[in-house]
């Protein structure tokens, strides 16, 4: 990545938001790892063989399964980061506990902000986490930024998908996911201000070393005004100078921060081989 850069190309970085794929065989890791998957999340929004959801109240293994653990040590022998979201809290304590690599929440904010939003990370998640070495990297979507967003959001789509049904659009179609997808842009909720607090909030907490960008842009309804796409970052880093951050903070949370996470893991993988 760093020497893509250097040349002025774009890298894109392959993850995996669920290991259900895995099945019971770790030996598949290879196969995704030989492709290019460098993370995993081991759950996403329904338990599974290997840990419990933090969408699903189920919570079949109180964590993670034995699976679960096994699966954080093998993904650490070979060097690919575990990731933290979308996991129940008792699985967050477990991935802690079973990784000797750092880990990252890759899209999840502050809980402060959302009280009893399982997907945003408490305080103390948040400081235990990056004492591990670990990076919360802040999502934008707006049930993730304010409380009382949540209910304008679910609103608005209720209305958007009321207008495909009267016009006969299938939301699984292209023509249905471009209408909704433009509609979606046309009703923003929050602001970039809101992202900042957020931002704000966790280097208070853990310090600037230990957050980053999330965005999860394909993977949320609302978004705020001015923040739609990776090209309105610059409007976010705008807000952040405002607020007082260093050029060099800015280049540890738009990237710097994640990377001496990834480079961290691929150190602990070399260590742990035989």
């Amino acid at each position: 990545m760093r020497r893509n850069r250097r040349e002025g190309r774009l890298s894109l970085p392959l993850g995996m938001e669920n290991a259900a794929p895995i099945r019971p065989d770790l030996s598949n890791l290879d196969y995704f790892y030989e492709r290019g998957i460098r993370y995993i999340t081991p759950a996403h929004g329904k338990d599974n063989r290997f840990s419990d959801s933090s969408y699903d109240t189920t919570r079949t293994w109180g964590g993670l399964s034995p699976a679960g653990a096994a699966l954080v040590r093998a993904m650490n022998r070979r060097g690919i980061l575990v990731d933290v979201s979308h996991l129940s809290d008792e699985a967050f304590d477990d991935v802690l506990a079973a990784s000797a690599a750092p880990v990252l929440a890759t899209h999840s904010s502050a809980r402060a902000f959302t009280p009893g939003w399982p997907r945003n990370l408490t305080d103390d998640m948040i400081r235990r986490l990056a004492a591990a070495g670990g990076v919360v990297m802040v999502n934008f979507g707006s049930n993730f930024l304010r409380a009382e967003y949540q209910p304008v959001t679910a609103r608005l789509r209720e209305g958007i998908r009321a207008e495909m049904a009267r016009l006969g659009l299938d939301e699984r179609t292209p023509e249905g996911r471009l209408f909704f997808y433009e509609q979606r842009a046309r009703r923003p909720v929050g602001s970039i201000a809101d992202v900042a607090d957020h931002i704000d909030h966790i280097v208070r907490l853990a310090g600037v070393d230990h957050v980053g960008f999330g965005s999860d842009f394909d993977g949320v309804f609302g978004l705020p005004a001015g923040l739609r796409s990776p090209a309105d970052y610059p409007a976010l880093l705008a807000e952040l100078l405002r607020r007082g951050y260093a050029e060099d903070d800015l280049r540890k949370i738009a990237g710097e921060n994640a990377l001496r996470v990834w480079a961290e893991a691929e150190r602990t993988a070399a260590r742990l081989r035989p």
